[in-house]
């Protein structure tokens, strides 16, 4: 459309989506193509003079603007474009879906929703910003009589609603009782309305730009600062006892609120008012641009709930890291013991499917067998080599929260070796018993019952599901996804657990102490508060294993688990009810090929994950990333039986790396 076109359709009198289309035309021809910000300020300028050269056209433009103005709010757009209608994280997750899937409409007086459909892109935002103080005047010149009194009016209403807004949120009970001692005994939110109310007052008496709404706007600044650094004390106590990623999202609509009153000030009060409202208007279509974004939304709501699952998964894993040799051959005794229980639950296995459940019900009971195991592993305080990458990872990266500190690039490449020991001494163990038990369980059955785990059919069946050439090395690494989840899962309970106290609900509520007693309580609450992580970890990844293939079959997907040390015994099973025979057989060595790879791919992938999230929640550069990578490499050429065998008790220093920087 060229512009001559646009100004003869320019009516006053058509109907309420007739004018807004014609608005979103105006703006589209503004746009372009979407690449020349110049060319966009030209076509402004290019408006600006039609306008002038032609009378008649400038008071049509002007009858226009009025009845835009009268059937539309501005306060909404000022106040609430941007924010959550409602302060509840599930909420705002909704309403943005739904404007991602269903279409807007143009015909609506509710200014805050067309205004997406006018400015939708972020070449809006960089065209706005362009517009040079020359062209913003002639703008202003185009403008109707008494169009400076409305916009004034409208920018104190959106100042009432903001103010009252980021009052509400600091005398909310959830915001509150949260808030340090400090905070609440200096009262910022109490005085918030008061000062708003003073600026209101030298506003009507003196007007927007005198120096009296001047100092009583700065007076508005330094209130908002004292709310907003009260606000922040919250995260102290969300830190100490847990994470809300509903009051996270509510901390995160304060401070911008703030940000919007700040903004609307500088419109009110700036003695050239075009640049400031063009500034607001380029922040209001970013704004809009990424209040359409859920992934954006979950990412800021949650980033501090993951540094928490971050953290915890970082405390667990310090125990599964071993450092020296003594350590390192206690490993592989409780990697012994987790082969030998994983070898009962192989037998056990095989036992549930000889039932023929149904579906569902088959892999509920398979995860109730594995969730069974692991957690009887943990409460033995044995170990299950593939659960350790997704916890000892963060303990990893949490030796790097003094990354530019002397030596921490060093102590993070010694962590790295270590934790390859381990990996391999847990291996080790898990198999190294989990084989033995499957023969002697099948020894002693075929003793007692003339029968093995497994028929002859079944057992060719487990070694063709196990090939190396199948999907076995895809199923592997979907299995170190679900291996990264349960620690997910864990970290967040046990965050949930602790946000809503539940270790003294149980130690002090009469419904428990009533029935249990004072003392078996508070040891119930001591224990489940140290172990509620690893019981959810054990259990979620017994029924993720057991449930998700049932599931992903039910889509049609197709997609199973392989665990090394189930894998393991599987063959091991298969392969005594086969006899020596099955040492002739190709698709044997195949599977016993395929388990040299399922263990690296469960750890790797799982380590990888968490590793992404724990890296994310220090906030580690990609600087220091890549300095970590070399310091990596160079260790395993200086040093490469580092990372296979522990260190003597008295070995020297390791070679030393390159120190961070920021």
């Amino acid at each position: 459309m060229d512009l001559q076109r646009l100004l003869d359709t320019l009516s006053p009198e058509a109907p309420l989506a007739e004018r807004h289309l014609w608005l979103m035309d105006a703006l589209a021809w503004v746009r372009g193509e979407g690449l020349d910000v110049a060319a966009s300020v030209a076509r402004v300028r290019a408006f600006v003079a039609a306008l002038e050269a032609d009378p008649a056209l400038a008071q049509r433009w002007h009858n226009w603007l009025r009845t835009f103005v009268d059937t539309v709010d501005l306060t909404p757009l000022l106040a609430d474009f941007g924010f959550a209608p409602r302060t509840a994280f599930l909420s705002e997750f909704g309403h943005r879906l739904r404007r991602k899937l269903l279409p807007g409409t143009p015909e609506t007086r509710d200014l805050a929703e067309l205004f997406s459909l006018l400015l939708p892109t972020r070449f809006d935002v960089r065209w706005i910003k362009a517009l040079d103080s020359t062209t913003l005047q002639q703008l202003s010149t185009t403008l109707p009589e008494r169009a400076g009194e409305v916009w004034n009016d409208a920018l104190m209403d959106a100042l009432t609603c903001c103010v009252s807004q980021v009052s509400a949120t600091g005398f909310a009970a959830e915001i509150r009782i949260r808030m340090s001692d400090e905070a609440r005994a200096s009262r910022p939110f109490h005085e918030l309305p008061t000062t708003f109310e003073a600026l209101r007052r030298e506003v009507r008496v003196h007007g927007p730009r005198s120096e009296e709404a001047a100092q009583a706007a700065n007076r508005l600044r330094e209130q908002l600062d004292a709310c907003r650094h009260a606000a922040y004390t919250v995260y102290h106590h969300l830190e100490e006892h847990g994470v809300s990623v509903g009051i996270v999202f509510r901390l995160r609509q304060l401070r911008e609120r703030i940000v919007r009153i700040k903004q609307l000030l500088d419109c009110l009060l700036a003695s050239e008012s075009g640049r400031a409202n063009a500034a607001l208007l380029a922040d209001l279509a970013q704004v809009g641009i990424e209040g359409r974004s859920v992934r954006a939304l979950i990412a800021s709501s949650s980033h501090l709930t993951a540094a928490k699952v971050a953290e915890r998964s970082a405390e667990s894993g310090e125990h599964y890291i071993t450092r020296n040799a003594a350590e390192y051959k206690e490993m592989l005794g409780k990697a012994a013991g987790g082969g030998f229980l994983i070898g009962f639950t192989t037998w056990a296995k095989f036992a549930l499917l000889g039932l023929g459940l149904s579906a569902f019900w088959g892999g509920f009971a398979a995860g109730l067998n594995y969730a069974s195991c692991f957690v009887l592993v943990m409460l033995l305080r044995w170990t299950v080599a593939t659960k350790q990458p997704a916890v000892t990872a963060p303990a990893m990266v949490a030796k790097l929260k003094d990354i530019k500190a002397t030596g921490a690039v060093r102590r993070f490449v010694d962590e790295v070796a270590h934790l390859f020991r381990s990996q391999i001494a847990a291996i080790l163990g898990n198999i190294g018993m989990v084989i033995p038990t499957v023969l002697l369980i099948s020894a002693l059955l075929q003793f007692a019952t003339g029968e093995a785990i497994v028929g002859t059919e079944k057992a060719m069946h487990v070694l063709h599901d196990l090939h190396l050439l199948g999907p076995t090395l895809f199923f592997a690494a979907f299995t170190g996804v679900l291996l990264f989840s349960s620690s997910i899962i864990a970290g967040w309970v046990e965050n949930w657990f602790v946000l809503h106290n539940l270790d003294s609900a149980i130690a002090h509520n009469p419904r428990f102490t009533n029935v249990l007693g004072r003392e078996r309580a508070a040891r119930w609450a001591h224990w489940l508060r140290n172990n509620v992580s690893g019981l959810a970890a054990n259990i979620s990844l017994g029924f993720l294993l057991g449930l998700v293939p049932v599931f992903a079959q039910f889509f049609g997907l197709g997609l199973d688990v392989r665990h090394v040390t189930l894998s393991a015994g599987q063959i091991t099973a298969a392969a005594f009810a086969l006899g020596l025979d099955v040492l002739r057989l190709p698709d044997f060595w195949w599977a016993v090929a395929s388990v040299v790879f399922i263990g690296p791919l469960n750890l790797t992938v799982s380590f990888y994950l968490a590793f992404r999230l724990a890296l994310q929640a220090q906030a580690i550069s990609s600087v220091n990333r890549k300095l970590i990578a070399t310091a990596i490499r160079r260790r395993l050429r200086a040093a490469p039986l580092s990372f296979l065998r522990p260190p003597r008790e008295h070995a020297a220093a390791s070679p030393g790396e390159p120190s961070a920087h920021g």
